[in-house]
């Protein structure tokens, strides 16, 4: 599944070919995604496209009216085409603009989302995020005071939205080894001065990974549109039974969460 800085780029690569862009036609191809994808999106047919922002693992495409909430899901790609471009196979949903190009979500498995949100109103997926990690509200006492309560492992506490969003399975790992937090240290165990740690790698992790992905953006006028991920040194994820590029111990991999996670048993405690 993308994670917060693939749906960062994505939004990037997308924005300048939609927004200020009148819309001209909008299909919906087939409905039935992770939600049914609601037909008064066709009432945006003659409005002018507004600008597109990322929220959480979501993409908020805003209009006067309101705005379009998106989501890959697990295979969701999104990309520009000109109009006349045959469909693919699996393209739900189109917007065509007057300019002659075409907005369309492609989703073979269908868990991707394609939701309207009136002005003035929050969906409540929206409305129970956490803050964004790399806003100033993210910060170490911040985190100290949400996991006080929380006696579940610490890794499983920073990939849950109501707590930080968009801390996904990779970036979790990598952002606990930095710390030297053991990715099953009970949250409620990791002290103020730990958490502030904690919060800065979050922060540094997540924002080299989006400037990584800056640095090689498809154009989203030609490619599949897929963001995929980005090509990145990792210390831990994906890196069993390989050698600790720090102390040279052997990295692990436990389940948690339903999750894999891989951690270095020598420098994170």
């Amino acid at each position: 599944m993308p994670e917060l800085p693939e749906v960062e780029t994505t939004t990037r690569g997308l924005a300048p070919h939609i927004t200020g862009q009148t819309i001209k036609a909008v299909n919906i191809h087939h409905p039935q995604l992770r939600w049914p994808i609601p037909p008064e999106l066709k009432l945006l047919q003659g409005t002018v496209s507004g600008n597109i922002i990322r929220r959480a693992k979501y993409m908020l495409w805003h209009f006067d009216s309101g705005s379009v909430v998106m989501h890959l899901g697990m295979s969701g790609a999104m990309r520009v085409v000109d109009a006349e471009t045959p469909l693919k196979k699996h393209d739900h949903f189109e917007v065509i603009f007057t300019n002659g190009t075409a907005f369309r979500l492609n989703d073979p498995r269908r868990f991707g989302a394609i939701l309207w949100q009136p002005h003035g109103e929050t969906l409540d997926i929206i409305e129970s995020l956490g803050p964004e990690p790399l806003d100033d509200e993210f910060h170490g006492d911040y985190l100290h005071q949400k996991l006080s309560k929380r006696k579940g492992s610490i890794k499983n506490a920073i990939m849950t939205n109501a707590v930080v969003v968009g801390v996904g399975n990779i970036y979790a790992s990598e952002s606990l080894f930095l710390s030297g937090i053991h990715p099953k240290r009970a949250a409620n165990r990791v002290s103020k001065e730990r958490c502030q740690v904690l919060a800065n790698n979050i922060k540094l992790v997540l924002t080299k990974a989006i400037q990584q992905g800056g640095t090689t953006l498809k154009d989203f006028t030609q490619a599949d549109g897929s963001p995929g991920y980005f090509a990145q040194q990792l210390n831990v994820y994906g890196r069993e039974g390989e050698a600790c590029y720090q102390c040279q111990s052997i990295i692990k991999n436990i389940t948690l969460g339903q999750r894999s996670s891989f951690y270095c048993p020598h420098c994170q405690h």
